[in-house]
C-alpha cells in the first residue's frame, strides 16, 4: 500500500506543479495590460523595437523582447541585456520574460514571436503571450523546410499568431482571403496597413534614423501606438532614438589604404524578395561606386534557402564578385551557376577566419567599392559585421 501511495504521488506531482506554474504563468500575463506580439518573416525585431521605442516615449512603461540577431530584453529606460540561454533557444523562454516583465510591474510587453514550426506559433500565442495586439510584419518564402513547401503555406503559418478576441495589425499585402478568415474565426479586428500610410513616412524622417529602416516596418509600428493612444509625433521621435537590431541594415564607411569601402549589413533579409530589395537599395544610393561585391552567409542546415537564392541571383542586377561565406555554399553556387551565372564571379572562402575572408575580399576592392551582405547574420556573418564596425570611420543612415 506504501508503495502504491509513492508511485501515485510520483504520477501525479509534475501533473500538479505544472498546473500551479502555468496558473502563476496566467497571473503574470493579466498583470501586464497591454501585450503585444510580433510575428512575421521580415523585420519582425526592428517592429518590436520600434514599437516599444513609440510606448517609451508616451511614457508607458515598455518592456521589449528581440529574438533577432542577438536575443536581447529591452527595459523601459531602453537599456538591453542578452537573454541567456542554458542550451538551444526554446519558447519556454517567453514565459521566463513576461515573467520578468510581471516583476518590474510592466505596463506594455513587446515581444517577438521564437517559434517556427506552426503548431508551436499557434501555441505561444494562444497559450503563453495572449496578446492584446497581435501584429504580423509580412509573409515571404522563407523557411519553407519548415513552413512550406509554398509562401501560401507561410502565411497561413505566421496566422497562428492571431490573437483571440482582440486585435491584429498587418503591413502583408496578399492574403487577405485567409487574414480575414483567421480573424473572424478567432473572433479578432484586423488592421491592413495601406500604402498611403506607407508613403506618408518622408525622406527627411527616415534620414533622421541612425540606420536604413524601412517605410512599411515604421508605418506598422506607428498604428500600433497610435491605437493605443499614442500620437504619431511622439511614437515617431521615440523611435528615432531606438537602438536598431543588430541585423539591422547599416551602411558603413570604411577609408582603406585609399580605397573607399561601403560596407551595407543586409545578413538579416535572407530570403530571396528582401534580398533583392537591399541590393537594389544600396546600388541606386551608390551609383558611382567602381566595383560592387555581394557577401552571401550560407548555412548548411538551410540548403533550401542556399537553392533559392541561387536561382533568384540570376535576375538581380548582376555584382562584379560573390564572395560565398559560412557552410553548405555549394548548393547556392551550384544552383546560381546552373541558372547562368558566370562561375568565375564566386569566390569561396568557407572555413577561413574573418580575417582572411577581409583579406580575399580586399583582391576585389577598387577604389571606391560597394560590399552588400545577405543570406544569414549568423555565423560569419555576424563575426564580419563585427570587423567592419570596429574599423568604419563612419556609419551612415
Amino acid at each position: 500500500m506504501h508503495e502504491i501511495l509513492i508511485i501515485t504521488v510520483l504520477i501525479f506531482l509534475p501533473v500538479i506543479l505544472g498546473i500551479l506554474e502555468y496558473a502563476d504563468h496566467i497571473k503574470n500575463l493579466r498583470s501586464i495590460p497591454v501585450r503585444i506580439h510580433v510575428n512575421g518573416t521580415r523585420g519582425k525585431s526592428s517592429v518590436t523595437r520600434l514599437i516599444a521605442a513609440g510606448l517609451r516615449e508616451a511614457g508607458i512603461k515598455t518592456f521589449a523582447k528581440t529574438t533577432g540577431a542577438l536575443p536581447r530584453v529591452i527595459i523601459h529606460d531602453g537599456s538591453e541585456y542578452p537573454v541567456f540561454r542554458r542550451g538551444s533557444a526554446n519558447i519556454i523562454e517567453q514565459v521566463r520574460i513576461i515573467a520578468f516583465a510581471a516583476r518590474n510591474k510592466a505596463e506594455a510587453l513587446v515581444i517577438e514571436c521564437m517559434a517556427l514550426q506552426p503548431h508551436l506559433q499557434s501555441l505561444c500565442e494562444l497559450k503563453l503571450v495572449q496578446a492584446t495586439h497581435g501584429v504580423i510584419t509580412n509573409v515571404r518564402e522563407d523557411h519553407l523546410d519548415v513552413m512550406g513547401p509554398r509562401e501560401h503555406d507561410v502565411a497561413c503559418a505566421v496566422l497562428g499568431t492571431t490573437p483571440k478576441g482582440r486585435h491584429l495589425f498587418t503591413g502583408e499585402k496578399d492574403y487577405p482571403e485567409e487574414f480575414e478568415a483567421v480573424c473572424r474565426n478567432r473572433k479578432s479586428g484586423l488592421t491592413r496597413v495601406s500604402d498611403a500610410e506607407m508613403e506618408s513616412i518622408q525622406d527627411h524622417d527616415l534620414g533622421e534614423f541612425a540606420y536604413v529602416e524601412h517605410r512599411e516596418n515604421i508605418a506598422l509600428a506607428l498604428t500600433v501606438c497610435e491605437s493605443l493612444g499614442v500620437s504619431r509625433d511622439v511614437a515617431l521621435r521615440g523611435m528615432k532614438r531606438a537602438a536598431p537590431d543588430m541585423g539591422a541594415m547599416i551602411d558603413m564607411k570604411l577609408n582603406f589604404f585609399g580605397r573607399r569601402i561601403h560596407f551595407i549589413n543586409g545578413f538579416a533579409a535572407n530570403d530571396p524578395e528582401s534580398s533583392e530589395t537591399i541590393w537594389r537599395m544600396a546600388l541606386d544610393k551608390h551609383t558611382d561606386v567602381e566595383s560592387r561585391i555581394m557577401i552571401i552567409n550560407s548555412r548548411m542546415d538551410r540548403p533550401d534557402r542556399s537553392r533559392q537564392i541561387g536561382r533568384a541571383l540570376v535576375e538581380w542586377p548582376k555584382a562584379d564578385r560573390y564572395i560565398l561565406i559560412g557552410s553548405g555554399s555549394y548548393f547556392l553556387m551550384r544552383t546560381a551557376v546552373k541558372e547562368g551565372i558566370d562561375p568565375r564571379l564566386f569566390t569561396n572562402t568557407e572555413d577561413l577566419s574573418t580575417e582572411f575572408i577581409f583579406e580575399e575580399i580586399l583582391k576585389y576592392c577598387k577604389k571606391s567599392t560597394l560590399l552588400m551582405g545577405i543570406g544569414n547574420i549568423a555565423g560569419p556573418g555576424l563575426e564580419l559585421i563585427t570587423y567592419f564596425k570596429n574599423r568604419a570611420e563612419d556609419i551612415l543612415s
